[in-house]
């Protein structure tokens, strides 16, 4: 088999290892169990009955499916991460099957664990105990409207999904697919908790929602490698050597998915942090005192994976667990007391009161921004409300791409600047559409709104595209022999997938461009966009990929579906434009105001007329079109010019090689058809 871990170097004398340890199962109950306690004492004493006292079995019960739910789901989300991306595999092994399976385990242990807890949620919030006759009534009636029973209820729905997918999955698409759902189905449990009621809602919600993918990646993926390791050391049937160097190969791919982890864990608590600590004498509250327990466990961790990524995997690649074993049982029990500190994080109230603002305006109460003031000329350049989720994407992927950069120049490989430059610049320009006036403005007047979704869908996109992201990609990121799916391998699924293969079809690509936008502003999904963060940061994702998708079509570079003739992507550019343009004509003699709701509830005292401001929207949507369009027109004819230059450069080449064959065949055939019509003659 090969391996991306070189073997194990042989010596003359070796060292004699003890038998590799088995599989910590009594590390892993001790760590759980220590969890487990620590989580109750701490959190039943921070804990306050919100109505009344439901019984110690809902007080109780609350903090113990927690655990397990946080716990189910980690080990879930890791053993499908590793079955799909990390776990080496040969045609003699097996072992992204069992991963699966145990994840299928796992993922049913999480959706009975987030089950119960949306009773014994219920429970606590209307304070009545689970034997209370008129409970089961209670339940059934409001579970769905009470946003922390409705969260716990969808993720238990989407584990119950991941369960069953787990346990009949055999191929690694669907392991993949399955990854990414459990990676999805943690997203909701951030609406609940501190984050939803806090003043900086979006930005709470966004750190826990990192936090929670961070550290369910980082525990369940350490937890998952205990699991498996038994499994990756017994080797591929070809030696121990071979398990030795599989194993090692896992735990340094693992290594470097714990590291991204370490520093979103770090970064999203320490900005959760700073929203709920005021000033440093807060540290000496209970919550502040388990935040510093939770840090003390953080830097922990961190060390312990430096160490381990610094001296043992090159012992893992020798065939020497047992340090390794230790260092495991050591980083789940710190773990362990991590995740029983933020179970009762979540059941303690922080220093700065997660309740609304007072006589908050109506811009504040739908929006959960303060009203910006007037728009003037200079606020297009001194308004700014910085949005980390956009700002922490856009610096990932600038990082990422100049990172790629540098390493094709570090092996003497050329990349032109101008793609540099025209990559840093889009994601400069989408920050500015997000955090700047577009984004602060968009989200009370539809004028603005608009400006934010013209820049995000057309201009935005026709930066980055050119940048050619995929190509670098595929240039800079190594590949791997071992069958399984690392960055470039997934990239490479992704290019060549039957999905993109549609989606690529300039047709569909200009359908979901124009379809999408007019079913979006005659829908309530705008007013949901504007009322929700969750609605806000999907319309984002939209607006972002559909454009991209549509500008990549007509002038991307990047690898992926076969092209079609230049001619016939202007024809589509061209009628997508002009179903463009129509819309804006549309809106901009509308009568009807579109989300009524919430643009006659806001009542801002500088905008008395929203339909006027509806129809500079429509204007907009149609001016703002014409400059993008034009641009692609030209960039789609040049590479026409290309294409054609490049045809001609091919068929000179050609002939030169066989002498003209091609021409000489086609002058016999006229000389041919010259002799049949003198011979009719």
């Amino acid at each position: 088999m090969t391996s991306s871990v070189a073997p194990p170097v042989r010596t003359a004398g070796p060292t004699p290892e003890p038998a590799p340890a088995r599989l910590p199962l009594p590390a892993l109950a001790v760590a759980a169990l220590l969890a487990l306690p620590l989580a109750a004492v701490l959190g039943e004493a921070a804990a306050a009955p919100v109505v009344a006292d439901p019984g110690g079995l809902v007080r109780w019960g609350i903090l113990y499916t927690r655990v397990v739910h946080d716990l189910a789901a980690a080990v879930t989300v890791g053993l499908l991460v590793h079955a799909a991306y990390l776990v080496p595999e040969t045609t003699r092994t097996n072992r992204r099957i069992v991963a699966t399976r145990l994840a299928g385990i796992a993922a049913g242990l999480w959706a009975i664990a987030g089950a119960a807890g949306a009773v014994f949620t219920m429970a606590a919030s209307i304070g009545i105990p689970l034997t209370d006759p008129s409970f089961g009534q209670q339940f059934t009636t409001f579970a769905w409207t009470y946003q922390p029973t409705r969260v716990a209820l969808v993720t238990a729905g989407v584990a119950a999904a991941i369960s069953l997918g787990a346990l009949v999955a055999t191929s690694r698409a669907t392991m993949a697919w399955l990854s990414v759902l459990a990676v999805l189905g943690l997203l909701p449990l951030a609406l609940a908790g501190h984050a939803a009621g806090a003043t900086d809602h979006s930005t709470a919600v966004n750190a826990l929602a990192v936090h929670l993918v961070g550290v369910s990646l980082w525990v369940g993926g350490l937890l998952a490698l205990a699991l498996l390791r038994p499994l990756l050391v017994k080797g591929n049937g070809a030696g121990p050597a071979d398990g030795a160097a599989d194993f090692a190969a896992t735990a340094a791919r693992y290594s470097t998915l714990a590291g991204w982890c370490f520093g979103a864990v770090a970064l999203s608590g320490l900005q959760s942090a700073l929203i709920r600590i005021g000033p440093l004498s807060d540290l000496g509250t209970r919550y502040g005192a388990l935040l510093l327990v939770k840090t003390a466990a953080l830097l922990l961790l961190g060390y312990a994976g430096w160490r381990h990524r610094r001296s043992l995997l090159a012992g893992l690649r020798a065939g020497r667990t047992a340090s390794f074993v230790r260092l495991v049982v050591a980083e789940l029990v710190v773990m362990g007391v991590a995740i029983g500190t933020a179970v009762a994080l979540a059941r303690s109230a922080p220093p700065v009161p997660d309740t609304p603002v007072e006589d908050a305006s109506p811009a504040f109460a739908l929006t959960g921004y303060p009203d910006p003031g007037p728009l003037t000329g200079d606020a297009w350049f001194t308004t700014w409300t910085t949005e980390w989720l956009w700002l922490g994407v856009a610096l990932v992927a600038v990082g990422l791409y100049l990172t790629g950069v540098r390493r094709l120049r570090k092996r003497g490989d050329a990349w032109p600047v101008h793609r540099s430059i025209v990559w840093v610049l889009g994601w400069a320009v989408f920050v500015y559409a997000t955090s700047g006036a577009p984004g602060v403005y968009g989200r009370v007047l539809f004028s603005m709104h608009m400006v934010m979704h013209m820049v995000v869908a057309m201009l935005v996109p026709l930066l980055l595209v050119p940048a050619a992201p995929i190509l670098l990609a595929l240039r800079a990121l190594p590949s791997r022999p071992d069958k399984t799916w690392g960055p470039r391998e997934l990239v490479l699924q992704v290019v060549h997938s039957r999905v993109l293969k549609v989606l690529a079809n300039p047709v569909v690509a200009a359908a979901l461009f124009f379809f999408s936008l007019a079913i979006f502003y005659y829908s309530p999904l705008f007013e949901l966009a504007l009322r929700t963060h969750t609605g806000h940061v999907l319309m984002m994702v939209h607006f972002l990929l559909t454009g991209y998708l549509f500008t990549w079509v007509l002038i991307g570079i990047d690898p992926g579906p076969k092209k079609w003739p230049p001619l016939m992507l202007l024809v589509v550019l061209f009628a997508t434009m002009s179903f463009h343009a129509f819309f804006g004509v549309v809106m901009t003699g509308s009568t009807t105001l579109l989300a009524p709701e919430f643009f006659e509830v806001i009542k801002l005292p500088w905008m008395t007329d929203p339909l006027r401001d509806q129809h500079e929207a429509g204007a907009i949507a149609w001016g703002i079109g014409e400059a993008p369009t034009v641009i692609l027109t030209l960039l789609v004819a040049v590479g026409w010019v290309r294409t054609d230059r490049a045809e001609t450069v091919r068929k000179d080449r050609q002939a030169d090689r066989d002498g003209d064959a091609e021409l000489a065949a086609y002058n016999a055939h006229l000389q041919e058809l010259k002799r049949r019509n003198e011979g009719r003659s």
